[in-house]
């Protein structure tokens, strides 16, 4: 054998040493990788099922969102009617205060004539029964004066 021999010999010994020393982890790859495998499978099993019931959710969802939406314009509409009714009882309201504005005016000067109408009378009744009873007592004292 010759040196060159010897040295293939050895190379060879040493890459078969080499795939046996490499063999154990690959095999022990092999073994993560099915694990891996077997656990997306089962992700993908559950996975599944799991997006339908999201599915199924979303739709419901939207569907309660469309219920909403629809409840809200009628909510909008009565609003809108709502700001109707309101206008009209401002204007009533406005034109009330006017009226009850013109009626005081047109009222007020009568009963503050007759007001005044009964308070002259009173004041004049008044003096009236002053002055009869000053008459009397003039006379009274007079008819003593004579008397005595």
């Amino acid at each position: 054998m010759s040196y060159g021999e010897v040295a293939a010999l050895i190379a060879a010994v040493a890459f078969v040493a080499l795939v046996a020393f490499l063999a154990v982890p690959i095999l022990r790859l092999r073994h993560t990788v099915d694990a891996a495998t077997r656990a997306l499978t089962d992700m993908t099993d559950r996975t599944g099922p799991l997006l339908r019931n999201v599915n199924t959710t979303v739709d419901n969802v939207n569907v309660a969102l469309g219920q909403v939406q629809t409840t809200l314009d009628g909510v909008n509409v009565q609003l809108a009617k709502v700001d109707t009714i309101t206008s009209h009882a401002s204007h009533v309201t406005a034109n009330v205060a006017n009226l009850a504005t013109v009626v005081t005016a047109a009222a007020s000067n009568p009963i503050v004539k007759v007001a005044a109408l009964g308070y002259g009378f009173r004041k004049a009744t008044a003096k009236r029964r002053h002055d009869s009873e000053e008459r009397e007592v003039r006379e009274e004292m007079k008819a003593r004066r004579k008397g005595r």
